[in-house]
Protein backbone atom coordinates (compact mmCIF):
# COMPACT_ATOMS: atom_id res chain seq x y z
CA UNK A 1 0.00 0.00 0.00
CA UNK A 2 1.59 3.31 -0.90
CA UNK A 3 1.79 5.74 1.69
CA UNK A 4 -1.54 7.85 0.77
CA UNK A 5 -3.60 4.59 0.86
CA UNK A 6 -2.32 4.02 4.34
CA UNK A 7 -3.39 7.10 5.93
CA UNK A 8 -6.86 7.02 3.77
CA UNK A 9 -7.03 3.15 5.27
CA UNK A 10 -6.34 4.91 8.97
CA UNK A 11 -8.92 5.77 9.89
CA UNK A 12 -7.79 7.63 13.35
CA UNK A 13 -5.26 9.30 11.01
CA UNK A 14 -7.81 9.89 8.72
CA UNK A 15 -10.53 11.72 11.21
CA UNK A 16 -7.11 14.13 12.00
CA UNK A 17 -6.61 14.37 8.52
CA UNK A 18 -10.33 15.65 7.85
CA UNK A 19 -10.09 18.24 10.98
CA UNK A 20 -7.20 19.71 8.94
CA UNK A 21 -8.99 20.00 5.30
CA UNK A 22 -12.34 20.86 6.86
CA UNK A 23 -10.98 23.84 8.97
CA UNK A 24 -6.83 24.72 7.59
CA UNK A 25 -7.46 28.26 9.20
CA UNK A 26 -7.50 26.60 12.96
CA UNK A 27 -4.18 27.14 14.90
CA UNK A 28 -3.71 23.36 15.10
CA UNK A 29 -1.64 22.22 17.68
CA UNK A 30 -0.42 18.63 17.87
CA UNK A 31 -2.38 17.97 20.94
CA UNK A 32 -5.63 18.72 18.62
CA UNK A 33 -4.66 16.80 16.00
CA UNK A 34 -4.37 13.62 17.96
CA UNK A 35 -7.07 14.12 19.93
CA UNK A 36 -8.93 14.25 16.78
CA UNK A 37 -7.55 10.67 15.76
CA UNK A 38 -8.03 9.30 19.47
CA UNK A 39 -4.57 9.06 19.75
CA UNK A 40 -1.30 10.01 22.44
CA UNK A 41 0.22 12.78 20.76
CA UNK A 42 3.22 10.83 20.63
CA UNK A 43 1.75 7.81 19.05
CA UNK A 44 -0.13 10.51 16.72
CA UNK A 45 3.02 12.23 15.78
CA UNK A 46 4.53 8.74 14.73
CA UNK A 47 2.23 7.23 13.34
CA UNK A 48 1.38 10.11 11.22
CA UNK A 49 4.53 10.18 9.86
CA UNK A 50 4.98 6.71 9.24
CA UNK A 51 1.56 6.78 6.93
CA UNK A 52 1.82 9.87 5.77
CA UNK A 53 5.80 10.63 5.16
CA UNK A 54 6.21 13.85 6.78
CA UNK A 55 5.15 15.17 10.39
CA UNK A 56 1.60 16.08 10.62
CA UNK A 57 2.45 20.27 11.51
CA UNK A 58 4.63 19.71 7.94
CA UNK A 59 1.29 18.25 6.45
CA UNK A 60 -0.64 21.07 7.58
CA UNK A 61 1.95 23.67 5.76
CA UNK A 62 1.71 22.29 2.63
CA UNK A 63 -1.79 21.51 2.77
CA UNK A 64 -2.21 25.42 3.74
CA UNK A 65 0.51 26.60 0.92
CA UNK A 66 -1.14 24.24 -1.63
CA UNK A 67 -4.46 25.99 -0.92
CA UNK A 68 -2.71 29.74 -0.84
CA UNK A 69 -1.31 28.90 -4.00
CA UNK A 70 -4.95 27.78 -5.49
CA UNK A 71 -6.16 31.06 -4.43
CA UNK A 72 -4.01 33.30 -5.30
CA UNK A 73 -4.01 32.13 -8.64
CA UNK A 74 -7.53 32.84 -8.72
CA UNK A 75 -6.44 36.88 -8.27
CA UNK A 76 -10.06 37.23 -6.74
CA UNK A 77 -8.59 37.80 -3.27
CA UNK A 78 -6.26 40.09 -1.63
CA UNK A 79 -3.21 38.97 -0.19
CA UNK A 80 -4.15 39.57 3.27
CA UNK A 81 -7.73 37.52 2.38
CA UNK A 82 -5.92 34.37 1.42
CA UNK A 83 -3.91 34.90 4.35
CA UNK A 84 -6.86 34.87 6.73
CA UNK A 85 -8.24 31.82 4.80
CA UNK A 86 -4.95 29.21 5.45
CA UNK A 87 -4.36 30.51 9.08
CA UNK A 88 -2.26 33.38 9.16
CA UNK A 89 -3.52 36.47 11.22
CA UNK A 90 -1.58 39.00 9.65
CA UNK A 91 -0.35 39.08 5.87
CA UNK A 92 2.84 39.74 5.79
CA UNK A 93 3.49 36.30 8.26
CA UNK A 94 1.72 34.74 5.45
CA UNK A 95 4.07 36.17 2.97
CA UNK A 96 7.44 34.89 5.25
CA UNK A 97 5.83 31.51 5.22
CA UNK A 98 5.33 31.38 1.52
CA UNK A 99 8.44 32.70 0.52
CA UNK A 100 10.06 30.53 2.90
CA UNK A 101 7.83 27.42 1.75
CA UNK A 102 7.93 28.40 -2.22
CA UNK A 103 11.14 29.60 -2.62
CA UNK A 104 10.61 32.83 -3.79
CA UNK A 105 8.79 36.17 -2.93
CA UNK A 106 4.61 36.43 -2.85
CA UNK A 107 4.97 39.09 -4.99
CA UNK A 108 7.29 37.26 -8.06
CA UNK A 109 5.41 34.49 -7.56
CA UNK A 110 2.18 36.73 -8.11
CA UNK A 111 3.51 38.13 -11.23
CA UNK A 112 4.45 34.51 -12.83
CA UNK A 113 1.10 33.69 -12.06
CA UNK A 114 0.18 36.66 -14.19
CA UNK A 115 2.10 35.84 -17.46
Amino acid sequence: MSGRDERLADERLAAAIRAIHANPAHSWTMAELAKAAALSRSSFFVRFREAVGVAPMVYLLTWRMALAKNLLRGKSMAVAEVAERVGYRSASAFSVAFSRYVGQPLAWYAAEEDV
